[in-house]
């Protein structure tokens, strides 16, 4: 079993940047690899950002490729995003998720969310 918890998530400004955290439960951390999916208001939940175990290899959404970051920090069982130039349309409720095994297949294990609103 994995706990998930994201934070950082508030309301920013179009073009700011904010961190996102997700800080994970348990000993086996370096056993999943980790993504991030957002969820915007009437809209289905889509795929943002994954990371390998390693962290050697990630994943984007063409939609945030070039302006979002994903990382890990495996001694503090911890995997980050950070985003930059953000849009209003990044507005969403943003998930980690946990997919067991060194690369990312499907998610096994959510987060509860932090909301990320962004203002034009």
């Amino acid at each position: 079993q994995v706990q998930l918890v994201e934070s950082g998530g508030k309301l920013v400004q179009a073009g700011d940047s904010l961190r996102l955290a997700c800080a994970a439960s348990g000993r086996t951390f370096s056993s999943y690899a980790m993504g991030w999916f957002r969820q915007a208001p009437g809209k289905e939940r889509e795929f943002v950002a994954a990371i390998s175990v390693s962290g050697r290899r990630t994943t984007y959404a063409d939609s945030v490729k070039g302006r979002f970051t994903i990382s890990r920090d495996n001694a503090k069982n911890t995997v980050y995003l950070q985003m930059s130039s953000l849009k209003p349309k990044d507005t969403a409720v943003y998930y980690c998720a946990a997919s067991p095994g060194p690369h990312w297949v499907s998610p096994v294990y959510w987060g509860q969310g932090t909301q990320v609103t962004v203002s034009s």
